[in-house]
This record gives C-alpha cells, structure tokens and sequence, in this order.
C-alpha cells in the first residue's frame, strides 16, 4: 500500500459566505481554475436575473409562487429570504457529489448558513470580508447593477451580516483577489487533513511489531526516576 493512512472519501461541503460585493463569485471561479475536485451547488431564487447572468448556470430563477411550492414540498437544504427575494439551496444533487468525493461549495448568505450549521456541523464554514467598509460600497456602485437605494441597504446589511462572523470556521479578508484565493485554497487542504477524517492507519508486520514495542516502553516508562538538575 502506497499510502498507511485511509481517510473519508466522502466530499467536504463548503459554505462561503459574505457581504454583497467581496467578492465570493470572483474567489470560486478562480479557485475552480486550481482544484479539479470541486462542484459548486446552483441556488434557487426568485429574483430576477442581473446583467448577463443564466438560468441553470448562475442561479435557478424561479416565480415567487414556484418557490414557495418548492419550500411546501421540502426541496431545499436551506432556504431564506433576502432584501426582498428568496434565496434557497435545492437538496437535489448535493448528496451525490459528496458521496463521490467531491468537495461541493454553496455559496449562500448568512441567513441560510446558520440554518445548514444547525443541520450539517461538519460543513467547512468560511466568511470573505472586504477590506474596508469604504471599498465594499464602491464596489457595489461600480458594479451598476442595483439602484443606490439598494445599494444603501446592501451596505446596511453588510454592517449586520459582519456582526455573525463568531460563527464562521474561518475568515478571509479579500484586498487581494489571489492572496485571498490562495488562503481558501489551504483551509480546504488543512480541512482535508483533519483526524476526524481519517478512517483507518495501516501498518505491516514489521511496522504493527514496532508500535506494540513502542507502547509497551511507554507503559513502563517513569517519569519519577528524572532528575530536574
């Protein structure tokens, strides 16, 4: 065997979360480039689509009347509602990825990810800040898709949506788009190398014979004898 030490197949589930305008699309389109292993789970929302944004790529843009059918018949892992809108994650497909060993990223608001917290506690939670306040609202302006009174209540909401990041895993501040990458690139390797996640340790003969001798010195083994000089 190549390798002494077995760990879970199964896929790590990912919640990246921040204020509007970090930057968290922009940190997983280039993270895609680097990790082969990773799907990104398409959310669900009722409101309309902006600029050149797809259906059934960006999001599944659904009638307010669709997705409150969808929340009756309990399709989504997480549903909530944001300035106005709905905003879900569908269970469909999350499963199977992970089961395959895939890592599968939800990129969902804060509202939703303390819902899957509560669901899921082994989720990897991450938070993605903007370095400063000022920065965040002129990205928002600059990015022309919502009216200024959006805007104003986005960068509202950022304020309250900063006050949860106690309940994060981690947090990346997002000043530089590829020290930002790089940084949720090693949290998802560390993640990976967690005990929890191991399932089994493999010694041969010769390796097990050596352990054994190894505990065996350490239940002998007296401290009191050790002079402190």
């Amino acid at each position: 065997m190549d390798n002494m030490v077995k760990t879970k197949k199964q896929g790590l589930l990912i919640v990246i979360s921040g204020p509007s305008g970090c930057g968290k699309n922009s940190i997983i389109n280039e993270l895609l480039k680097i990790r082969n292993n990773i799907w990104v789970s398409i959310s669900c929302t009722s409101r309309e689509p902006r600029g050149e944004e797809k259906n059934g790529i960006n999001y599944y843009f659904l009638s307010k009347e669709e997705f409150e059918s969808d929340i009756k018949n309990d399709e989504f892992l997480e549903h909530a509602e944001y300035s106005g809108n709905y905003y879900g994650t569908p269970k469909k497909y999350i499963k199977e990825h992970l089961d395959k060993g895939e890592d599968v990223i939800l990129e969902i608001e804060i509202q939703g990810a303390l819902k899957i917290k509560e669901k899921l506690d082994e989720t990897v939670f991450i938070f993605i800040m903007p370095p400063t306040m000022n920065e965040l609202k002129r990205r928002l302006i600059n990015r022309k898709t919502d009216s200024l009174e959006k805007i104003e209540k986005r960068f509202k909401r950022a304020y309250e949506e900063i006050n949860e990041i106690p309940k994060y895993n981690y947090v990346v501040v997002n000043d530089d788009l590829d020290k930002a990458v790089k940084k949720v690139d090693a949290i998802l390797e560390a993640e990976r190398c967690r005990v929890d996640r191991i399932e089994e340790v493999y010694l041969d003969s010769k390796e097990e014979r050596i352990h054994e001798a190894l505990l065996d010195d350490v239940k002998d083994f007296d401290n009191s004898k050790i002079e402190i000089k």
